[in-house]
This record gives structure tokens, sequence and C-alpha cells, in this order.
């Protein structure tokens, strides 16, 4: 069963806000909070983000922005494009998620792909295994890898865009011509594949049967919490759904983190690190990218200045943190407090989290993840590669 299949079978799609509605896509997913800090500065400036992916592009020798522009820019994929155009004027959510990929004015795009070639270079060549001596190395990074960052990066892409595929069975007369979305969807489904496809050519490339087997069973494991994700979402239960926060780091990890993290551990097999390595490249791929994500559910929480039209994500991590410490009954009855003509008041919502324990939870929740990673990235040598990636942490886990 294709990728976009197996998604359509989840019955009913959240957008990122947490509202239930027939169009599913999230481009939260493609992106990491542009509100970070650097060190001690200020986690409400998206300048000191910027400054962080600046400094690592610089050390793995050039700008991961343009890493799967080969890609981008061939025939195939220009064909595809053209057939986009047709969808302006229309609501198909792939417009969105194609103006996010081609302007990326926060630095939030091709980070997995920054964060394997920085951990490349952390690690270094092997000092046990000299099999690979010979390949050839730029900046401190094997030339395999710097494909297999640039593999990571075509199946997030991937994902995104075949996340922008429209439940039709569940339109309404508001989103617009039924033909419009059907043929958004076809070109969705057709792009998508072409970028998985590439995916796999190159994955054939790099010649090594474990790292195939991992990136495979990552794409497998994106799927399987994605499903998850979306299911637990389905409208007759987004807002009395009890998943505790387990479960939600469970499926957080699946449909956020397992990409990374693989990829990271892949890195290592590539230059033939030992099997502790590789376990300290995942942790930190696992741990980053859970950090990234609560920090990303944490926006709206913290923001200084927040519209009161802002909706936020029901199973987000300061919500489910907050429905666990308050029970399941207390929470269906602020839900019912916050109902104003059969519509939920966000704002008012907003408030009433914020007053829970919820919130300041899952900034230590964030925390402790981000010290998981750091922990993780001790084993390696001192040097730039391995500052930035300890940067990159602390852009995500500082919140004053």
């Amino acid at each position: 069963m294709s990728l976009p299949q197996l998604l359509l079978r989840s019955p009913r799609y959240l957008r990122a806000s947490g509202t239930p509605c027939h169009l599913w896509w999230s481009q939260s997913l493609g992106t990491i909070s542009s509100v970070g800090s650097w060190r001690g500065q200020s986690s409400k400036s998206p300048a000191y983000w910027n400054q962080v992916v600046s400094e690592a592009e610089k050390i793995v020798g050039y700008p991961t922005s343009f890493m799967s522009l080969r890609c981008l820019l061939s025939d195939e994929l220009s064909n595809i494009a053209l057939q986009v155009r047709k969808l302006v004027g229309t609501q198909h959510p792939l417009l969105t998620t194609v103006r996010g990929l081609v302007q990326d004015s926060r630095n939030n795009l091709q980070l997995r792909g920054l964060v394997v070639l920085l951990i490349s270079k952390a690690a270094g060549p092997s000092s046990v295994n000299a099999s690979c001596q010979n390949y050839d190395m730029v900046s401190g990074i094997y030339s395999c890898q710097r494909s297999l960052a640039e593999i990571t990066e075509l199946i997030h892409t991937a994902l995104l865009v075949h996340r922008g595929i429209v439940n039709l069975s569940e339109l309404q007369s508001s989103d617009g011509p039924l033909k419009d979305m059907h043929f958004g969807n076809k070109i969705a489904i057709l792009s998508g594949d072409f970028l998985l496809a590439n995916a796999c050519n190159g994955l054939a490339l790099l010649q090594n049967t474990k790292v195939v087997e991992l990136l495979a069973s990552a794409l497998r494991d994106l799927v399987r919490g994605v499903y998850h994700e979306n299911f637990t979402s389905a409208k007759e239960d987004y807002i009395t759904n009890d998943i505790g926060i387990s479960t939600w780091k469970e499926q957080t990890f699946l449909s956020h983190g397992v990409l990374l993290a693989k990829s990271c551990q892949a890195a290592m097999e590539l230059a033939k690190h030992d099997a502790e390595v590789q376990d300290m490249a995942f942790q930190y791929g696992k741990h980053m990218a859970m950090s990234h994500k609560i920090n990303s559910d944490l926006q709206p929480f913290i923001k200084e200045k927040t519209s009161d039209s802002m909706t936020f994500n029901l199973n987000s991590a300061p919500v489910v943190l907050h429905q666990e410490f308050l029970g399941r009954d207390l929470w269906i009855k602020q839900i019912g407090e916050a109902r104003e003509k059969g519509r939920l008041n966000y704002a008012k919502l907003r408030e009433t989290i914020r007053a829970g324990k919820g919130v300041t939870s899952a900034i230590d929740l964030c925390r402790y993840h981000g010290n998981k990673a750091l922990a993780a990235l001790e084993s390696f040598p001192p040097s730039e590669a391995r500052s930035a990636l300890e940067n990159i942490v602390f852009a995500v886990t500082r919140f004053s």
C-alpha cells in the first residue's frame, strides 16, 4: 500500500490548529520553531535561531537550503511544477506546502540534513575501521554522508507533499470545485512519489544494506506515527481524546523524530563507527527532535503577542499534560465552558491552560529531552560541529 493510500485510511484529520476539518495536512511537521535561543539569549526572537543555522551551515561547507537542488531542478519535477501552477487560485493545501518549500524566510527547511552533516563531521572517520579511508571527504564529511543528508530531506519533503492530499469525501462547497481538489490530489501523489523514488534510488547507490534498512524502517514508522496521530484526532474524539503523555511521546517520536534519529545513526554506519557511537547519534537525533516538537507546541502559550483568534492543537504537549494533571472530567468541563455558540473560544481555553501546570510541565519536558540530546553528544570529541549541535539544542530549550 502506498504512503498516500495508508494515510487516507484515517477517518478524519486536524489542521495544525487542532480544529476538525476535512483538509488534512500539517505544515508544522515541516518546520522547526523560529523562536529559540542561542545559549543565553532570549527565546523570543527568531534572529538567534537564524544565527545558529547560519553558523552551522558554514561549518558543514555550504548552505543546506540547496541540498536537494539537483532533484528539485530536474526535468521531471519541473514538469510537475508546471502542473502545480494550475492550482493557483484554488484552496488546495498543496499550494501552501509548495509555498513553504520555496519561501523559507525562517531558515526552517533542510534542518534534518543539516543535523546529519553536523553529526557526521562531529564524529569524523572511524578510528578502528579504515575501510572507508579512500572515500571522498569534503570539510570533514564523506560524500556518502552528504548523499544521506539529501536523501533524508527528500523523504521528509515527500511526506509533507503527501500530507497535502485532500479527503474528497469530506469536502464542503466553500472549499471550491471538486475537480480542482481532485487534480491537486493527483499532483500531490505524483510529486511525493517522485521524491520518494529519488530517495530510494539514492539509497541504492549508497550500497549499504544496513543504511537502506534503517531509512526504510524510518519511513514505515513515520507513516504509522502519522496515521495514529491523525486517528486520535478524529472529529468525534478530538475534544475528549485522552491519550496520555506516554502515548503522546510514542506517537510524536514516530511522526516527528524517527527519521532524524535513524538518519543520524545511518551517518555513523556509513563512516564505519561502532554500535555505541551509532546509538549516541540516534539518541541525539531522537531527543533533539522531541525537544523541537515540544518547543513548537509551546509557542501559542508563551508568545508575548498572541492573536485571540489563534488556534492550537488540542493534542499538543501542553494540552495533553494539562489534561493529565486536571483529570478527564474537569477537562471536559473546561472545554464546555470555553464553548460559545457551538464553537471553541481558543483565547479563553488558552488562558485556562496557561493557568494550569501543563505549560510549565511541557517546558520541563522540552528541557529534559534537550539535556538527553546534550548528554549523547558527550561521547563525541569537542569540535565546531559538536558546538553547533549543542547550539541547536540550546535554541529550542531556552524560554527566558
